[in-house]
């Protein structure tokens, strides 16, 4: 591309060149392409400008946007390309590439996003007017930038704990960390200043529809027949809320039902309350399985064949099975750096985080029985597996949430900073 661009550049300078000749003869003369801008080491060509035009306002009249003077949208069009081209140079100068592999997975992501096969996606970008090789490239030219500004700013960006912390005790952080309940209501109202036989039978009616409801009656159609509630005729659903969104009545109890569990009747001055715990979000609890294990590897190099690497640990598996100590044959032969002098011990771990062939072990192999020799990409295991557990990681989960929030807000703040010192210190010479 950057070829043709140049050789256009020179194309477009001889025309001026040998412009009086051409002059005399312009009768059914074809314009060619021309430079609308040279940005650093690079140019920008005007079929290029036309076509991101053409994007833009069909993107604007979809969203049934007005569009602005023409001058002004190709002001901001062309310097958005500069912007883009600039950020492409850089790509090209740290040698980032975008493999046809990678670039068909995440056109493969877009269209799944969108409920779409990879053929509906082609038709949907060529109904739009797109020839689908163009998209394509336009979509690896969007993965290149992302790499770049990963590189330049992401990288750079530091969340603090101090920073986590004061987040999460922010009304902000409170909001969206709070925890959401969806709760089923029926009433079961009393008149004002009721009289002990009023309330004795409202006190009957509820108690007879908790038992139903325990017995297996459906919440909704309850509701629909018996409740006096705002929200009867929804079934008694009182939508999602949090729980100071709800009458002080209700926090009480929902903060201990379990999902799909009935209170039993509760009093207040309107009447008698049954409350159902649909369903709750925000504090689902994450489990992840984790495997404490201890392994022994042996490595092929310059002097051990893989063979012969296989064979040692066939003799370290040997003594296993005649009672030798685990640690110390770690100690004295695994060639894992990290874990040697521990006896090979690898503490708690995701075997998610392990190579298959690892990871599979981990996952089958019975406690405290050594495995035979197996191979990996590392080399030549012996793994034991001393125990399994479910850790709880939602505390963890929540953590990450609140980063990836703070980081993201730096994020937007020190690219817009970085976007406009790019610009300020390149060469840009607009022609158009």
């Amino acid at each position: 591309m950057k070829i043709l661009r140049h050789f256009m550049l020179a194309v477009a300078a001889s025309l001026v060149v040998t412009g009086a000749t051409l002059a005399s003869a312009a009768v059914n003369i074809v314009p060619l392409d021309r430079v609308v801008a040279i940005v650093g080491t690079d140019v920008i060509m005007e079929s290029e400008l036309n076509g991101r035009l053409k994007v833009v306002r069909q993107q604007l009249r979809q969203r049934s946007t007005s569009l602005p003077p023409e001058d002004v949208l190709n002001q901001q069009v062309l310097e958005r390309l500069i912007i883009e081209n600039l950020q492409l140079q850089l790509a090209d100068r740290a040698g980032a590439r975008i493999d046809d592999n990678a670039l068909n997975d995440a056109i493969r992501t877009i269209a799944q996003r969108n409920g779409m096969t990879l053929e509906q996606f082609r038709k949907a970008v060529e109904q739009d007017g797109t020839a689908y090789p163009e998209a394509r490239e336009q979509i690896r030219r969007e993965m290149l930038i992302n790499r770049v500004r990963q590189r330049q700013v992401m990288e750079q960006i530091q969340v603090t704990d101090r920073e986590v912390e004061n987040f999460r005790r922010s009304e902000e952080g409170k909001q969206r960390l709070a925890v959401e309940y969806r709760l089923g209501h029926i009433l079961i109202s009393l008149p004002e200043g009721a009289s002990p036989k009023e309330i004795a039978r409202a006190s009957a009616k509820a108690e007879d529809i908790y038992t139903q409801l325990n017995k297996g009656a459906d919440f909704s159609r309850v509701a629909i027949s018996q409740s006096q509630g705002q929200n009867a005729l929804e079934g008694g659903d009182l939508g999602w809320r949090t729980a100071d969104k709800l009458p002080s009545l209700f926090a009480d109890v929902a903060t201990d039902l379990k999902k799909d569990q009935v209170s039993r009747p509760i009093r207040s001055p309107s009447g008698f309350h049954i409350i159902k715990m649909t369903d709750s979000r925000g504090n689902e609890q994450l489990l992840q399985e984790q495997i404490k294990a201890r392994h022994i590897l042996i490595k092929p190099n310059e002097v051990r064949s893989d063979m012969e690497a296989r064979e040692l640990a066939n003799s370290i598996y040997e003594r296993l099975k005649k009672g030798a100590a685990f640690p110390e044959l770690a100690k004295a032969y695994s060639d894992d750096p990290g874990s040697a002098l521990g006896g090979g011990d690898l503490d708690w771990s995701d075997p998610d985080k392990m190579v298959p062939a690892f990871r599979e072990k981990m996952l089958t192999q019975p406690v405290n029985v050594p495995t035979k020799p197996f191979r990996s990409d590392f080399g030549w295991h012996i793994l034991e597996v001393q125990g399994k557990r479910q850790e709880d990681i939602s505390e963890r989960v929540r953590t990450t949430q609140i980063r990836d929030i703070i980081g993201q807000r730096k994020f937007e703040e020190e690219l817009q900073v970085w976007l406009r010192d790019l610009r300020d210190q390149a060469f840009v010479e607009i022609k158009l």
